[in-house]
């Protein structure tokens, strides 16, 4: 009889445990959703679903009514003694058209979109899984908002409001990536993030220096990696997502898994994912105005040790663009309670050799000029410790105090036709961060932001020729000053949310900032006029915003902001060829340039069937920072590898403008239908009326989408404006191999994509890009778009 009783009891706890556990499901393909915030209406008891969906809900009262939020869906307010009626499930529908979606990227905590005044987009997982990008730069072309330019296969360098590379910011896991060696034109780093392993893309357009710094003059991207997700329970829980991928255009062949082992207190993530590329193809229905531009006719190859030109039999496989990369993630986390939160991230990515293919394409009168030209392995490793810590004080409601220690080496290896000497310039950079950030609530509603961020950077450059017929190898001048570089910026910032009414809402900000540079010369290679360039400068940022709400489905935004960007060591200490018979060097009167940024916006919700939006803004740059003819120790050419070039340097132009607007329109057409369509444009040019760089032509996408339980089909066209050649900056008119003699011509592409969601743990893609099989290439790139290319994706969940 006891033990009957025994046995009962456990039978009794075990039910009382299970009746406790919610599951939390993707309706739309019955997926369990992790990273789910559970809180009662008072917010005094919260909960997270696990990796499996789970939540368990035994600290809530009976009487509790339960809001289930996530950043991706629709938020769920259910009583608790409802969920048993519902078998203790919630299924959360996908957010699609709504003025109250959070973002997490603007002050580094959760915020409604509602509540900001900035233009935000975001892209989620399940957007990157049905348009399966190749690289992070890809995801970030999903948004269609923001644009990438390409010099190889290998790279992609994004473009914010006509800035890009070191005015553009990149952000990982809350850690800054844009380091002292960042250039001005155009940067492939981004490609260094594992698209597979993000969780969520947001980019802010405009100047966000009073949150992060210099570098934020045109925008930020904030990349979030999956998080490990503990058990929240003594009984430990395993999953694990795999995918692989093939598609056509590059033969491209990709293998991921990652791994996520819970415990009660304590989870580990780990992650890996292989990629290999070959030639990219691209269109081959070439435009009939300029039918030889893009193609390919004939490429160097190395015969019985000599250089030899072979020509190519498929002149739209764009010889050579392959390469391979390797990327590691792990992740370590441990929360012993509702207060503290301690996540340790390391994260490893290098590649094989990648070409640079607009370089190899270049020609010198009419032969090809370089027999070889590539990038070494892009070797990037970071270490993170991130802790964070809730509790309620008189300075502070939470704290954040990232740590991060990054490693980078990149390297550019060159070889001109029928030449022996492969010249080799390798950097490796080190660099160490600390953020602080607080946050406090004022009178239960207002918020205050406040912070302080140090950065250092430790850069090495090196310069090395390799003789090939017999390997000797000597010194030659390196890329950067050969006797160290010293790099530091030290901030401290502060942020007020005020909320003034129900319908008005201000946001205001400031933030100093102080650089310090350091970098030497020796004498070995060139004479200059001086063997040391320092930096010691500051800016103070600000920013005033406002949100109004005249009515629940409107939102007028209006941001006043400044930005600064002091020159890094890329800018002002340099030594390179720009293009064929140009070379930069350094400036050492080089000043930080300083932005204005005026944003308006307006973002109206119809019933919740339809939202438009519609932003316009306007930047004035005082001390822009262009590359122009300059002339060096009184001279305008000087001797660089062995050919007389045109002296060009960083300078200030003294001011600038650029000025653009963008609009989107999202469409619920019916229950399995949504249409979607936004553009943008935008101009800009210096104070003598020269264009600038990195202004993109009109660009654009409209999709037609259509989704049920198990099926989501995307049919979609992408298109671009024509860039007149007149309309280009100098240095983009220069390189001639890049465009048609009358620029960069207009194209629009047709495209479909769909997912099968076989059952809830198997996940079918298909693809079919460029359908019409066109050849066209981005304004500013240096390699032709993907041809006709068919995908095929297989995810499983376990």
């Amino acid at each position: 009889m006891k033990k009957t009783i025994i046995l009962l009891f456990f039978i009794f706890i075990a039910s009382y445990t299970y009746s406790q556990t919610v599951y939390v499901i993707d309706k739309s393909n019955q997926k369990p959703i992790s990273n789910v915030y559970v809180y009662n209406s008072q917010k005094t008891v919260t909960a997270i679903t696990n990796s499996k969906g789970q939540v368990f809900i035994f600290n809530f009262n009976d009487n509790d009514t339960l809001n289930f939020k996530h950043i991706s869906y629709k938020i769920s307010i259910i009583t608790k003694n409802e969920l048993a009626k519902n078998n203790y499930k919630v299924f959360l529908e996908d957010e699609i058209i709504t003025l109250e979606g959070p973002v997490l990227s603007v002050n580094k905590i959760k915020e409604k979109r509602s509540e900001i005044p900035n233009k935000i987009i975001s892209i989620s997982n399940k957007e990157a899984i049905i348009n399966n990008p190749q690289t992070a730069a890809d995801v970030l072309a999903i948004s269609k908002e923001v644009f990438v330019q390409k010099s190889q296969l290998g790279g992609g360098s994004p473009m914010l409001r006509g800035f890009a590379a070191n005015s553009v910011l990149l952000v990982i896991d809350g850690v800054r990536m844009n380091n002292a060696i960042y250039r001005n034109g155009n940067l492939q780093n981004v490609i260094s993030l594992d698209p597979n392993i993000l969780e969520r893309t947001e980019v802010l357009f405009g100047p966000g220096s009073v949150i992060y710094g210099s570098d934020a003059l045109g925008g930020v991207m904030d990349f979030q990696t999956k998080q490990a997700i503990p058990s929240h329970k003594d009984k430990m829980i395993i999953s694990s997502d795999i995918m692989t991928r093939y598609s056509t255009a590059n033969n491209e062949k990709i293998g991921h898994i990652d791994l996520n082992i819970g415990f009660k207190n304590w989870a580990y993530l780990t992650s890996a994912t292989y990629s290999d590329f070959d030639d990219l193809q691209s269109g081959k229905i070439f435009n009939k105005d300029y039918h030889d531009f893009g193609k390919r006719p004939e490429f160097v190859d190395v015969y019985n040790g000599k250089d030899v030109i072979l020509n190519n039999e498929n002149q739209s496989v764009q010889r050579y663009t392959g390469y391979e990369q390797l990327n590691l993630m792990q992740k370590i986390r441990f929360r012993p309670n509702e207060y503290l939160d301690i996540n340790y991230g390391f994260h490893y990515s290098t590649s094989s050799n990648i070409p640079r293919y607009d370089r190899l394409t270049q020609y010198s009168d009419d032969t090809l000029k370089y027999a070889e030209w590539y990038y070494g392995p892009q070797k990037w490793m970071m270490n993170t410790l991130n802790i964070n810590y809730k509790d309620t004080s008189k300075i502070y409601d939470e704290i954040k105090i990232t740590l991060a220690v990054q490693n980078l080496e990149e390297s550019r290896y060159n070889r001109k036709f029928e030449s022996e000497k492969l010249k080799i310039r390798t950097e490796k950079v080190d660099v160490y961060s600390l953020n602080l950030d607080f946050n406090k609530k004022i009178r239960n509603k207002n918020i205050l932001f406040y912070g302080f961020e140090a950065v250092h950077n430790n850069v090495t450059s090196k310069g090395e020729q390799k003789n090939i017929s017999n390997d000797i190898v000597i010194p030659i001048a390196s890329r950067y000053p050969d006797k160290g570089n010293k790099y530091s910026s030290f901030a401290v910032y502060l942020n007020y949310k005020y909320f003034i009414n129900k319908k008005l809402i201000l946001i205001s900000g400031l933030r100093y900032n102080r650089v310090l540079m350091k970098s030497e010369f020796s004498d070995d290679f060139y004479d200059f006029p001086f063997n040391e360039i320092e930096i010691n400068t500051g800016a103070l940022n600000g920013s005033l915003g406002l949100v109004y709400h005249p009515y629940k489905s409107w939102q007028i935004n209006l941001n006043l902001s400044s930005g600064f960007r002091a020159p890094n060591i890329d800018d002002v200490a340099k030594v390179f060829d720009s293009e064929p018979g140009n070379v930069v060097v350094p400036n050492e009167n080089l000043k930080p340039e300083y932005a204005y940024n005026l944003d308006f916006g307006i973002i109206k919700n119809i019933n919740d069937k339809a939202q438009i939006e519609i932003s316009a803004f306007y930047t004035y740059l005082i001390d822009a920072m262009v590359r122009r003819d300059f002339l060096f120790d009184g001279k305008d050419s000087i001797m660089y590898d062995g050919t007389l070039s045109k002296v060009e340097a960083v300078v200030n132009t003294g001011e600038a403008q650029i000025y653009g607007f963008s609009a989107a329109i999202s469409v619920n057409l019916s229950k399995h239908f949504l249409f979607k369509t936004n553009c943008s444009w935008m101009d800009g040019e210096d104070g003598d009326g020269i264009p600038l760089r990195h202004i993109s032509p009109f660009f654009g996408s409209s999709s037609l989408v259509f989704k049920t339980k198990m099926v989501n089909v995307v049919f979609y066209s992408d298109y671009n404006g024509w860039k007149k050649f007149n309309d280009m900056a100098p240095s983009e008119q220069a390189k001639t191999e890049m465009y048609t003699v009358d620029g960069s011509p207009s194209w629009y592409t047709l495209n479909i994509k769909t997912v099968f969601q076989i059952n809830s743990a198997v996940q079918l893609n298909f693809g079919l890009e460029n359908i019409m099989d066109i050849h066209y290439r981005q304004y500013s790139s240096g390699i032709s778009a993907p041809g006709r290319n068919f995908i095929v994706a297989l995810r499983c969940s376990l």
